[in-house]
């Protein structure tokens, strides 16, 4: 197997991990498949390979597969979080990664790991669980971020109505160069029209796992 090899059973391993989630949260579950889809769709309009754009995808799909490690009542809890309880949905991306770290001799999950542990990170510095700054953070982790916030906040939760588009993109540029990308921002939303217009391939990942759901 070469370095930039997609394991023929990566997919299933996506599959079977991504389950477990669906059967914890499926907001969770659903989450994360968008993020992986979107996060593999930024990878293009970057101009990055196939390979790479398979690490986006697969680290998307893995991003908060940690949480099936938070206790119902903060995971599931409808209003606001104390500052214990958010404390511990701060450990989720270590907890992602370490679901996955079993799998780390094989060099494409090894690729995964980065983006999953810091997508929580910020460019100021401010974000968690180690605080990184700016190129610091690896790209696959300033790409899941700029995917994963937009998702979030274009969907209901329990504790919220989904927000207004056009409120999102605001967002996303209020905050380029503090807590996003911002090069990376101003590529996803460029491309962003062109997203909504894509159909999903049938061979992708992706689908295969909501197929299976």
């Amino acid at each position: 197997m070469s370095w930039d090899d997609v394991p023929s059973w990566a997919n299933d391993v996506a599959n079977s991990i991504l389950q477990t989630v669906k059967k914890k949260d499926p907001f969770t579950f659903y989450h994360c498949c968008r993020v992986g889809r979107g996060s593999r769709k930024l990878a293009k309009a970057m101009g990055l390979n196939e390979f790479e754009q398979a690490v986006l995808e697969f680290s998307g799909l893995f991003h908060d597969v940690g949480k099936v490690g938070v206790p119902d009542s903060i995971l599931l809890k409808p209003g606001r979080l104390t500052a214990e309880e958010v404390d511990v949905m701060k450990a989720h991306p270590i907890k992602s990664a370490e679901i996955l770290e079993p799998l780390s001799h094989i060099p494409f999950f090894r690729f995964l790991l980065p983006g999953i542990r810091y997508h929580h990170e910020k460019i100021d510095g401010t974000g968690y669980p180690f605080n990184l700054v700016g190129d610091r953070i690896p790209l696959p982790a300033r790409v899941i971020a700029v995917v994963d916030t937009y998702d979030a906040m274009t969907n209901k939760r329990p504790y919220r109505e989904a927000l207004p588009e056009d409120k999102v993109i605001k967002e996303l540029i209020d905050y380029s160069g503090s807590q996003f990308d911002a090069n990376l921002v101003k590529v996803f939303l460029e491309a962003l029209p062109y997203f909504h217009e894509e159909k999903e391939e049938e061979s992708t990942v992706v689908h295969h796992i909501l197929k299976a759901a």
